[in-house]
């Protein structure tokens, strides 16, 4: 899978760009504020319609503009698709082959995409919803089923917890509507923790045997779910009955605090290194090993349940890695993945390993294609 051409009016600082890329290795140069990251960021916005640096989709919008589009030709096994989307105030609108789609859960993973960026560090340190985040954007690009069921619990969620408060206030005392609403929230929460349980079981084997291989096997990762409800089994059905009992057990804690206090938006990941907990034991260079590691499973998880290997985004990371792990992450992604990068400094690459990129020089959101020196 890769990206052959990107056009776009009016996104950040772009009135207009059209250009084509290699499908191997394309770099952007340029100094801060220029366009290098708003160029990835279009990019994955057209892979996944959502930023990775803001939730405001009218910030992607040129200042003084009504509306922003982005359009790309995307070659996948041997078929080549047409996306475009265009974001207004009023929300966004997605399609394929020039057929507007009704729900933007049907264009989603027609290009699929790996952002790896310095804020990724924080997936160990960082808090619980970082990896929440994580999950929901790596598994909803892969699987347009965990992206609905995500979507209709956030909704459903969102009334219930409504519901809770009023309890709480004494403006209603109706439990059965409590209930009814837990039931249907316990059946959504069953079907995206099967499906959590079944992807980060294939992403803990590949982030451990990406991790050996930096790290030379000094250490063993694990990434451990800890769902928020003990689960003791993997079939969607009987994941239903331990939601929903543990949602009968705090019920009345719910209501006292008018939230809900289970089910997946309180899960979390574990990273372990040799048995020990990453969160408190692991150094500066360990977490970023372990960012690096769970990049590249991501990589071959995508790779297993697509047949495709997705574009790979590195926003600004070579300088934040040292040789060993630059080599480790170059070598790894060689031949697989079409990769994007953006770099200030064209000296911080690894050579012996990135051959004959496509270069593009960013100034004031004008692109050009530029040389290696």
């Amino acid at each position: 899978m890769y990206l052959k051409q990107l056009t776009l009016k009016d996104y950040r600082n772009f009135e207009e760009l059209a250009t084509n890329f290699s499908k191997h290795v394309n770099i952007f140069i340029g100094q801060n504020a220029q366009g290098k990251t708003n160029l990835l960021e279009a990019i994955y916005f057209l892979a996944l319609t959502r930023s990775h640096r803001t939730s405001s989709d009218k910030e992607l919008i040129r200042f003084g503009q009504a509306s922003a589009s982005l359009a790309g030709h995307v070659v996948k096994s041997q078929v080549e698709t047409d996306l475009k989307l265009l974001v207004n105030k009023k929300g966004k609108k997605a399609w394929i082959n020039r057929i507007q789609q009704a729900r933007l859960s049907r264009y989603i993973g027609q290009l699929n995409a790996i952002l790896f960026s310095p804020e990724d560090l924080a997936l160990v340190k960082g808090a619980p919803t970082i990896r929440r985040r994580f999950m929901d954007l790596e598994f909803g690009q892969i699987n347009p089923e965990y992206l609905y069921f995500s979507s209709q619990y956030k909704q459903v969620l969102q009334q219930k917890n409504n519901y809770l408060k009023q309890l709480a206030k004494g403006k209603s005392q109706d439990k059965v509507f409590l209930e009814v609403l837990s039931d249907q929230l316990a059946g959504l929460a069953a079907e995206i923790i099967a499906r959590r349980l079944k992807y980060l079981h294939d992403l803990s084997e590949f982030a451990a045997e990406a991790y050996q291989a930096i790290s030379q096997g000094k250490e063993q990762l694990e990434v451990v779910y800890n769902p928020s409800v003990e689960i003791k089994a993997t079939a969607v059905e009987e994941i239903y009955q331990q939601v929903l009992a543990s949602f009968q057990k705090n019920q009345a804690s719910e209501i006292r605090t008018g939230t809900t206090l289970s089910g997946p938006h309180r899960d979390d990941l574990q990273f372990l290194l040799n048995q020990q907990d990453a969160h408190f034991y692991a150094s500066q260079g360990q977490q970023r090993t372990i960012a690096l590691s769970l990049k590249l499973a991501e990589i071959q998880l995508i790779h297993k349940i697509t047949g495709e290997y997705p574009v790979l985004l590195l926003d600004d990371v070579m300088s934040e890695l040292d040789h060993t792990r630059q080599s480790a992450l170059l070598n790894y992604i060689h031949g697989k993945t079409q990769t994007f990068i953006t770099t200030t400094d064209l000296a911080g690459i690894s050579w012996e390993i990135v051959k004959a990129p496509k270069i593009f020089i960013l100034n004031k959101g004008v692109i050009s294609e530029g040389k290696v020196k």
